[in-house]
C-alpha cells in the first residue's frame, strides 16, 4: 500500500515475503527503510556484508544501502522519503538525523523486547487502516503514526546500545555522522568536520570516546570504506575510477588506504567479488 502525496510525500507498507524481495532493491530518492522480520533465518547481503536476521528484529535502512536477498521469510516493510517526514519538521531524535539514521555506514538493529511486541502490533495493523483513508486529514494521520513509531524504536534503541548521556552530546554525534554521509568524499579530516559542527576536533574526540573505542576519524574510514566496497561490489568501474570518486587522487594511496582497513587491495577484494574474471585497475 502506497501514498504519495501532492508535493512528493512518499510512504509505502507492504509484508513482503522472498517473492516480492524485489521491492528492497527499488530506488527511491532520500527514502529510509524499516524492516521488521517475522520470522527467524533471514539471510541478507547489505554492502557486501552478510547479516542474519531473526523473528522481531527491525533494521533501518538508508537509500545508500545496497541490499541483496539471499534467504527471507515474511518482513513488515516501510519505507517513506525525507518530504514526507524529516528532521526539518520534527525532533531530533526520531527524524532523518535521528538516532536511527545518523548515517549509513553501519546497520541499526534492534530486538522488540516481548512486551512491546503486542504493541507493535497494533500499530502496525492501525497504520493499514489508515492507509485506505482518503481525506484531506489523511497525511497529517499517517505523519503522526509514523512519528509514533519511530519513536517507539528509538525508545528500544537507546536501552539497547550505548548512547552519549548529554542531549547535546547525542546531537553533535548524530550531526557528525550526518556530515560524512554528504561531505566524505570532498572531506577527510576530523579538523574539517568539527569546523563544520563550530566544535574544535578535540570537543569532538572527547563526545566520541564517551561513546566507544571507535574515534571520529574511524567513522570517516568506515563511511569511504563503505563506499569502495559498494563500487567494488556492485559497479564495473576501475579501481582508478572508484579511488577518485571517493576523493583520492591517486590509485596508489587509495590502494594503501584499502589494504590497511580491509586486509585486502581492492583489486583482490574485487575478483573475490567476481571470482570469474579479474579487476580492472585503470
Amino acid at each position: 500500500m502506497k501514498f504519495i502525496g501532492n508535493t512528493k510525500e512518499y510512504l509505502h507498507l507492504a509484508t513482503i515475503s522472498h517473492e516480492e524481495c524485489f521491492i528492497l532493491k527499488e530506488v527511491i530518492e532520500s527514502s529510509l527503510t524499516i524492516l521488521w522480520f517475522e520470522d527467524d533465518n533471514n539471510h541478507l547481503t547489505i554492502d557486501g556484508k552478510k547479516y542474519v536476521f531473526h523473528k522481531n528484529q527491525i533494521a533501518f535502512l538508508t537509500e545508500f544501502h545496497k541490499v541483496t536477498v539471499d534467504k527471507i521469510g515474511r518482513i513488515m516493510f516501510l519505507r517513506f522519503n525525507r518530504p514526507f517526514f524529516c528532521i526539518s519538521d520534527h525532533d531530533g531524535e526520531v527524524g532523518c538525523k535521528g538516532i536511527l539514521f545518523f548515517g549509513a555506514s553501519r546497520v541499526p538493529v534492534i530486538s522488540i523486547p516481548k512486551n512491546q511486541i503486542e504493541k507493535m502490533e497494533v500499530m502496525w495493523k492501525a497504520f493499514l487502516l489508515e492507509m485506505d483513508s482518503a481525506d484531506n486529514l489523511q497525511i497529517d494521520m499517517l505523519q503522526m503514526m509514523l512519528k509514533r513509531y519511530l519513536i517507539l524504536c528509538t525508545r528500544i534503541y537507546k536501552t539497547q546500545n550505548t548512547l552519549p548521556e548529554k542531549a547535546v552530546d547525542s546531537d553533535i554525534l548524530r550531526e557528525f555522522n550526518y556530515l560524512i554521509e554528504q561531505h566524505f568524499k570532498t572531506k577527510h579530516t576530523v579538523s574539517e568536520y568539527a569546523e563544520l559542527l563550530f566544535k574544535s576536533p578535540k570537543t569532538i574526540s572527547n563526545i566520541f570516546s564517551k561513546v566507544g573505542s571507535k574515534t571520529p576519524l574511524h567513522y570517516i574510514h568506515d563511511r569511504k570504506m563503505l563506499e569502495a566496497r559498494r563500487l567494488l561490489h556492485y559497479s564495473d568501474k576501475s579501481i582508478k575510477e572508484i579511488a577518485y570518486e571517493i576523493g583520492y587522487q591517486d590509485i596508489q594511496t587509495f590502494s594503501r588506504f584499502f589494504k590497511k582497513q580491509e586486509g585486502i587491495s581492492p583489486t583482490g577484494f574485487k575478483e573475490q567479488q567476481q571470482p570469474w574474471g579479474k579487476a580492472k585497475e585503470v
